[in-house]
């Protein structure tokens, strides 16, 4: 079961080719990654990378990949395909591929990526993928996906997005927990004198409302959501050619 991720962003083709193909761009974005770098390589060679993600403060994962793009296509698309591995035996991902589809639209472009990974650690691997690891990665991927939108069409910064995003999750829980908080002080309050006595009534209320306000409710323009992108890839979705073109080089 692989993942699929898109998003319809409003911006100039070529904009939004720099800031996915260029590391320094790419790994300010993409939640998936702490760092990216490109390796030297020869001339008519694709370009290999190496990449690490932080994991916690004091674990990094780090992994090689390859990749090549077609940026000039008869239909007017582009397409980045790469292959990556990891060998840190930390890293639940052992290795896999996948692609990147540049679609112009009428009212934009349609940014899409699709891709599948091998895990490790056996049965238990395969057991927190598909029920941890996996659904992480995807909201990762879509979230990260509608961070480049608001950067590319409000010029909102990923780090300025990401102190949006945690703010207003933030509030969110404080929301929720003073509302759990006052369920729990109902008690009290019918001890209380008679004046805040009506306060019992409106607890529940305010619990009703409130609550499904701080779960549900739209996220802000500025704040990054996952749920503003496709997450089910179209019938036929297919990966380029171009991915089986590459190879890994051996690692040390």
């Amino acid at each position: 079961m692989g993942l699929y991720v898109e998003a319809r962003i409003r911006a100039d083709l070529d904009a939004l080719w720099a800031l996915t193909q260029e590391p320094a761009h790419h790994q300010r974005w993409d939640l998936r990654f702490t760092e990216i770098d490109y390796l030297p390589r020869a001339e008519g060679e694709s370009q290999h990378f190496r990449y690490a993600t932080r994991v916690l403060p004091f674990l990094t994962v780090a992994g090689t990949g390859v990749s090549a793009g077609e940026k000039e296509r008869p239909d007017g698309t582009r397409t980045s395909a790469l292959r990556f591995a990891s060998p840190h035996p930390l890293s639940l991902l052992a290795e896999g591929s996948g692609y990147w589809r540049y679609v112009p639209t009428a009212d934009g472009i349609r940014f899409l990526t699709g891709y599948d990974y091998r895990p490790r650690w056996g049965r238990f691997g395969r057991v927190a993928d598909r029920f941890v690891f996996r659904p992480l990665m995807g909201w990762a991927t879509a979230w990260s996906f509608d961070r480049l939108r608001l950067w590319l069409e409000h010029g909102i910064t990923p780090e300025r997005a990401r102190l949006h995003w945690l703010a207003e999750t933030v509030a969110r829980a404080l929301t929720v927990a003073a509302a759990c908080t006052g369920l729990a002080l109902r008690p009290f309050v019918e001890l209380a004198e008679p004046v805040t006595a009506p306060l019992v009534y409106l607890l529940p209320l305010l619990c009703v409302i409130a609550v499904p306000l701080a779960l549900f409710a739209p996220p802000l323009p500025c704040t990054p959501a996952a749920r503003r992108c496709v997450r089910t890839a179209p019938a036929r979705t297919r990966a380029p050619r171009l991915a089986a073109t590459l190879e890994l080089r051996e690692q040390s």
